[in-house]
């Protein structure tokens, strides 16, 4: 009955295992074999070499990748509705050193090539102006909508011929990956993307966030970086082990496409109220304040993000006997 987040959902046991059987003695911070085979699960995953950074949130995940791509007098492109905008109290504000963050609009949460040319050529190149050093993309955007692999290599080639980095915060990446059918490599490396934040923590996991460094040069860097920003845990073993059994048999897949599927049946029930289609684990329909009232009162929890808007978020536990009693609620409306 809960639709609030994807945070709130049950750790999956699969991970509680793997939690316990870290639950013996080894090196400390990341010098444990656990966090020390990540590069090569998360590189066979990418195939390709990478370097993976653990980190406890994607709040500290995305304001890590994107310290690496801009110095402090930068800028980054976004969205104006994006989580790193929105959502995350100035952290990679924090972390960068005094960034900027350089927003424009996009509907569904969705940047273009046209609308990032437009907001670069805006910017200014003078004296006065600050520099763009980085464009940062959600995917699954912040409205549910997924960017396809070649939508991300038109903003990724766009990047490379106007010298920008790509980062792309990728909390809910599995389900943008499960929801297209394609490879982690296509939507991510393959189409321009420089640094991954690859999320785990709203789809079964703890507390494991990863950032995925497709230059494992960074890797020293960003390091050093994690501990000066007090993210390098004494027990980091426990997040190393949280990723490994997310990565066993495909359990980020097969979790996304589980909270995927739930949120097919809301989709459908809203009908004319939806307000953005449903291609992920996310439903966005209008509400009117004694409709969501009369939700609530049958014992549905979900978000009001706007005046008459309201947000149902589908997690990996739930099937769809768990949603048809709000399906139902909705198509009565």
């Amino acid at each position: 009955m809960r639709f609030f987040s994807d945070n709130d959902a049950p750790v999956h046991p699969a991970v509680l295992a793997a939690i316990e059987a870290a639950n013996a003695s080894d090196a400390a911070y990341d010098g444990d074999a656990l966090s020390q085979a990540l590069d090569a699960r998360f590189s066979a995953l990418f195939e390709r070499d990478v370097a993976v950074i653990w980190m406890p949130s994607g709040t500290a995940a995305n304001a890590l990748a994107l310290s690496l791509l801009c110095p402090p007098y930068g800028g980054i492109v976004a969205h104006e509705e994006a989580h790193i905008v929105l959502d995350e109290c100035g952290a990679v504000e924090l972390q960068t050193g005094g960034a900027r963050l350089l927003t424009c609009a996009g509907e569904g949460a969705r940047l273009s090539v046209d609308s990032l040319r437009e907001r670069v050529a805006r910017q200014g190149t003078g004296v006065h102006h600050t520099r763009p050093y980085a464009v940062s993309i959600t995917n699954v955007t912040e409205y549910g909508l997924v960017y396809r692999p070649d939508e991300v290599s038109a903003i990724g080639d766009f990047c490379r011929e106007t010298g920008l980095a790509l980062h792309m915060d990728g909390a809910r990446f599995a389900n943008a990956v499960a929801a297209l059918g394609c490879t982690a490599a296509d939507l991510s490396w393959r189409a321009g993307v420089d640094v991954l934040s690859f999320g785990c923590t709203k789809n079964g996991a703890m507390n494991a966030e990863a950032v995925i460094l497709f230059d494992p040069a960074r890797a020293y860097e960003a390091k050093r970086r994690r501990k000066r920003a007090g993210h390098l845990l004494s027990k980091g073993r426990f997040i190393a082990a949280q990723l490994h059994a997310m990565l066993e048999d495909d359990l980020w897949l097969a979790n996304a496409r589980a909270s995927n599927a739930v949120a097919a049946p809301l989709g459908r029930a809203a009908g004319t109220r939806l307000l953005h289609p449903v291609q992920a684990n996310e439903v966005f329909l209008r509400l009117s304040p004694g409709e969501a009232a009369a939700l609530r009162a049958q014992g549905f929890g979900f978000h009001d993000i706007g005046e008459g808007v309201a947000r149902l978020v589908t997690s990996w536990h739930q099937r769809e006997a768990d949603v048809a009693p709000f399906a139902a609620a909705l198509a009565a409306l």
